[in-house]
């Protein structure tokens, strides 16, 4: 039976346009998330198999696929809910329920103005493929920016994501060709605030469940 499975949108094909084109999701969606769950089943399947016969010769390359099978569900999982075409974008405020957050931002970066520009220029600036992260680092307590080469590599251990950006030529291409900074430009209309204002709330939450440096 299958570990992982793929979630349903939480919207239409059509319900982020034209910021992102129904095309680019139906295909971004069913294709491309959904074979990072399946790499991430097959991948445990083989790790099983090698446990019963005690073959290793192949182990750093499982656990390698492993990580970033899964890492690729769990960031497009994140991805899809932190988006909405109903009343999304703009700057979170605490008249629209989301003033913890928005204190949250202007604590860890300065402005709201100064954490849109590194989130910006870190999804943009990526190497290849990768993402733009705004993730809850449990240590200090703050928001930080994370910028991630594929879907691991360069993050903070222990670090909630709770914002991402998908910088893959996947996420885009059809629609914005080579043009990645006009994508995320554009992808801060469609920002869900409340979405992101969960995610810090419950990361804040669990925060004492790790083993925290002194």
């Amino acid at each position: 039976m299958a570990v992982y499975t793929l979630p349903e949108l939480p919207y239409d094909y059509s319900a982020l346009a034209p910021v992102i084109s129904p095309e680019i999701i139906e295909l971004h969606h069913d294709k491309h998330h959904a074979a990072y769950v399946k790499g991430a089943n097959d991948t445990l399947e083989q790790l099983a198999e090698a446990r019963d016969k005690e073959a290793w010769g192949s182990i750093n390359g499982l656990e390698k696929n492993l990580a970033f099978h899964l890492s690729g569900h769990i960031l497009h999982s994140i991805y899809w809910q932190n988006m909405t075409g109903d009343g999304g974008g703009g700057e979170p405020l605490a008249a629209d329920g989301v003033g913890d957050l928005a204190d949250a931002i202007a604590e860890s970066f300065g402005s709201f103005a100064g954490f849109k520009a590194q989130l910006t220029k870190a999804a943009a600036t990526t190497q290849g493929s990768g993402w733009g992260v705004l993730a809850y680092e449990p240590v200090s307590g703050r928001l930080i920016v994370e910028q991630i080469y594929d879907h691991q590599g360069n993050v903070g251990q222990g670090s909630t994501p709770i914002l991402v950006f998908d910088a893959w030529e996947h996420a885009f291409y059809l629609q914005y060709k080579n043009q990645k900074v006009d994508f995320i430009d554009a992808m801060w209309a469609v920002v869900n605030w409340q979405d992101v204002a969960r995610r810090y709330a419950a990361a804040k939450e669990r925060s004492y469940n790790l083993l925290l440096a002194p």
